[in-house]
């Protein structure tokens, strides 16, 4: 399976379900933050979730850098927001498991979140009005199966859904954030 097929699309149910802390950072562990990161990387995303992958754990992988040409990769295990403030800021969000779409979402703008890392090593991340305050809050929904699409109104989601179907009719893949007529 490639990378881009490795990615679980809406409307697989994993997306909605709550996922297992992560006990014990093992081998096993480690290669599946490999396995997302070259998953993300592949998908030109700057974030993905344990779930997205078919991986019902804890575990989140985030570069918000890559865009930049340059690779800053932060490996998440069992991530908690601790902070979650600021002012509240709308911003378009696309997400892997859902190509072809760009959403409304309002989130506080500053965050900070605590989890550990490969090393078993207790990390503090803060991020304030910035891509990393959104993907952090983006990402750490989804190991408690909260996406993107549950942050809008009735109506905002029936028409995100609509344009998700017709972006996936269209071709739309894993990393795609729209798709022209």
């Amino acid at each position: 399976m490639n990378a881009l097929e490795d990615i679980v699309l809406s409307p697989d149910p994993r997306l909605s379900e709550e996922c297992e802390p992560i006990e014990t950072i093992d081998a096993e562990v480690k290669k599946l933050a490999k396995r997302m990161l070259r998953d993300m990387y592949a998908a030109d995303g700057c974030g993905l979730a344990g779930p997205q992958v078919g991986a019902m754990r804890q575990i989140v992988v985030i570069d918000c850098d890559y865009g930049q040409g340059k690779k800053n990769p932060y490996v998440l295990i069992n991530p908690k927001v601790v902070v979650a403030d600021g002012e509240e800021r709308e911003s378009g969000e696309g997400c892997l498991s859902f190509p072809g779409i760009t959403v409304p979402v309002t989130r506080p703008s500053h965050v900070v979140v605590q989890a550990l890392d490969l090393d078993g090593n207790l990390m503090q991340y803060e991020a304030a009005d910035n891509l990393l305050a959104i993907c952090l809050q983006h990402e750490i929904d989804h190991v408690h199966g909260v996406t993107m699409i549950d942050h809008l109104t009735p109506s905002q989601r029936v028409t995100a859904m609509r344009d998700y179907h017709d972006a996936l009719e269209a071709g739309a893949r894993p990393g795609d954030v729209s798709v022209e007529d």
